[in-house]
């Protein structure tokens, strides 16, 4: 049955406009994946404005979602939202009446209503000078992370309110209050000077470990012996997201791991001086190897220990292992240097099949005594336990309840602190006490949301004495598989 003409000019219309704004959409969603934080950081820079700034550039990309289905998809999309966006901050310039200084003056008397589609050299970089403005001392310390995630990685704040445990609008509040501070105190839009740069960049590589974190926290939350040793109370210490939430963390989040990494080769790359920048590169890019083989085929989580290696993205192994390398070798030790080297020791199962326990506890024990944390003690006893020194490990988890009990704050705060219980119930596992050890794992299943990692915890509660990571028997087993690979993969030797 053929349509009636009408219908069939209106459905080849509706296909034509979907047809034409599908480039459009699809191109303007890559521009705000990959440029937005750019963007932003190079209006902010001009204008001094961060706020002006992602209104503009909001404007910019409603402008391109109307003209580019129209008028065609053009050849430097970032460029033709640049200008949209500074045309956009022009004519609120005008509104306001504002006196504007001769080049603004000037560039006004220049720019068109509606950019034209233009090619042109790609637009500079400013991310790092926004990067340090949202680390600023004048702003709460709190407020770096959420700053850096909606200014330079695009988020809203809904999404960050959510991984932060605090209302959407509360964080609205908050991220208006900062981004207004920043304009009425002029802060500087550019990296600091040398005597100022130290403390202001640790504050940049907190936040990028905190961004970092929000999108890897849920892997490790199955885990007895990866990254433990996120530093409690720092103001992006993970203490504060959901525990182990990663997927009723908002979509948007999917990607922020990328994102952060990015920004830490970003700030790796401009700081090339700083062995603490280096070394948060080399701790990112382990973590982020390994991620392909943190839940197999059918979405269960696999611990650290039985991964299989094969998943292990080796190409960031071998970038990580040289930034912790070049780190080294400006002998500037630090916290980031050190969780760096706890990983790659981890990693070193890919080329022996078994994992060097004795130096990661002598790592972890170098760790607690210069960077004390929560989660470095936990791993230290993790790794002394499984190093063959089980009641040395069990002490640690004891001084660390023993310190907790003396105040309430921090009585209650280890006690939700669900790694804690995951390591205690490994340990007393290993004691033989599977009664303690199987509450130990429903406490630390109780305190899990991801429901992956908690099936996992609860399997390990019903079955307390079976291995949650590898046993030395299927270390070796895996080990005599891997050199018979590398075996069969090797060319014959000359006879």
């Amino acid at each position: 049955m053929t349509e009636p003409p009408a219908q069939g000019a209106a459905a080849a219309t509706v296909a034509a406009t979907a047809a034409a704004t599908a480039p459009a959409a699809a191109t303007a969603a890559a521009a705000a994946r990959h440029s937005y934080g750019r963007l932003v950081a190079l209006l902010a820079y001009r204008w001094r404005d961060l706020a002006a700034a992602e209104d503009a550039l909001g404007e910019a990309f409603a402008s391109a979602l109307q003209h580019w289905p129209r008028t065609g998809v053009p050849a430097a999309p970032e460029a033709w939202l640049m200008r949209a966006a500074q045309n956009q901050l022009l004519q609120a310039a005008r509104h306001r009446r504002v006196e504007l200084d001769p080049l603004v003056t000037a560039l006004m008397a220049e720019e068109p209503s509606v950019p034209a589609p233009q090619a042109g050299p790609e637009l500079p970089d400013d991310r790092l000078n926004l990067l340090f403005v949202c680390a600023h001392p004048a702003l709460a310390p709190a407020l770096h992370a959420p700053l850096m995630l909606q200014a330079v990685l695009g988020l809203d704040a809904a999404t960050i309110a959510e991984a932060f445990l605090v209302s959407p609008s509360a964080m609205a509040q908050r991220l208006v209050r900062a981004k207004a501070k920043i304009r009425d105190a002029g802060l500087r839009f550019e990296v600091p000077e040398a005597r100022e740069r130290p403390a202001r960049l640790a504050a940049v590589l907190e936040a990028l470990y905190g961004a970092f974190t929000l999108a890897t926290h849920t892997a490790r939350q199955g885990d007895v012996d990866a990254m433990h040793t996120a530093r409690q109370g720092d103001a992006t210490a993970i203490h504060t997201i959901r525990q182990g939430d990663a997927a009723a963390l908002p979509a948007a989040l999917s990607g922020l791991a990328d994102e952060a990494l990015y920004l830490a080769r970003l700030v790796a790359a401009h700081q090339a001086d700083s062995a603490e920048a280096l070394g948060l590169l080399a701790l990112m890019l382990f973590c982020q190897a390994r991620r392909p083989a943190q839940f197999d085929g059918a979405g269960h989580f696999v611990p650290l220990l039985a991964q299989d290696t094969r998943r292990w993205q080796r190409p960031l192994l071998a970038e990580a292992e040289r930034a912790l390398w070049a780190a080294a070798r400006l002998r500037q030790p630090g916290v980031f240097q050190l969780e760096a080297a706890i990983q790659s020791a981890h990693c070193q199962r890919l080329a022996t099949g078994a994992t060097p326990w004795a130096v990661i506890a002598q790592l972890y024990g170098t760790l607690v005594q210069h960077f004390p944390s929560t989660g470095a003690q936990i791993g230290r006893a993790v790794a002394l336990a499984e190093a063959g020194q089980l009641a040395a490990g069990q002490a640690v988890l004891a001084d660390l309840a023993q310190q907790a009990a003396d105040v309430p704050a921090q009585r209650e705060a280890l006690a939700r602190h669900q790694p804690y219980w995951v390591a205690s119930a490994h340990l007393l596992a290993l004691a033989g006490r599977q009664a303690e050890a199987s509450a130990a794992w429903q406490r630390a299943a109780g305190l899990t949301e991801d429901p992956r990692v908690r099936a996992y915890l609860l399997q390990r509660a019903a079955a307390p004495s079976a291995p949650g990571a590898v046993s030395p028997a299927q270390a070796l087993q895996t080990r005599q598989t891997l050199q018979a690979e590398q075996a069969e993969q090797a060319p014959p030797r000359a006879q």
